[in-house]
């Protein structure tokens, strides 16, 4: 099956090695997009993890509706650290309230005990060994982070790994469709390559 793949463009930056890591990874094409206008024409959606709170939110504002119908209709929908954050209810980051698709809120790593912003590699300590993303994934793989602010997710059933870093951080999510990541899988060479391809798959049913 031809896997199209939309990313969306928050007006933050290169998503260059975005786009390039999905298509390396076998997605056919992938969309930079600015509006979810055609998004039923695509197999899944990607939120980037580059930007901030606030101007990714007003960006995303008019198309909240159809983001929302697309994740209740069953399209696959991978958000990378922002965009996991932005599926929440609020952030420390910003004053606008989040898309509020998942239950929780975002919070700043805790300066006193860590250096902000985390960046680097660590490794992942997976809870759902049943989690889509994670299939071929062995337990203390590493992945690559970059960020202030992390998930605190109300229902902690939904956290598939967990990460420490001075605390323990919520480093992927799924729940049915949507998932999400706190590091970047983009940035994480094979173990991230290999969640891009587990993805895919799942954008291919």
């Amino acid at each position: 099956m031809n896997k199209k793949i939309a990313v969306f463009d928050y007006g933050a930056g290169n998503l260059f090695s975005l786009k390039a890591a999905l298509e390396r990874d076998g997605a056919e094409s992938v969309s930079i997009i600015h509006d979810l206008k055609n998004i039923s024409k695509f197999d899944g959606l990607v939120l980037p993890g580059v930007g901030n709170f606030d101007p990714a939110i007003k960006s995303l504002e008019h198309d909240r509706e159809m983001l929302i119908n697309s994740i209740e209709q069953g399209m696959p929908v991978l958000g990378i650290c922002l965009g996991m954050e932005m599926l929440f209810n609020k952030s420390e980051e910003g004053t606008l309230e989040g898309l509020k698709i998942l239950d929780g809120e975002v919070i700043m790593l805790p300066k006193r005990k860590v250096k902000i912003p985390h960046m680097g590699w660590n490794n992942i300590e997976i809870i759902n060994k049943k989690c889509k993303l994670l299939e071929n994934i062995e337990n203390s793989s590493w992945v690559y982070f970059v960020h202030s602010y992390h998930v605190s997710p109300k229902n902690k059933n939904i956290v598939a790994a967990n990460s420490h870093y001075g605390i323990s951080i919520s480093a992927l999510i799924e729940k049915g469709n949507l998932f999400g990541t706190q590091f970047h899988p983009e940035k994480s060479g094979v173990v991230g390559s290999t969640m891009i391809k587990n993805f895919l798959k799942v954008c291919a049913k």
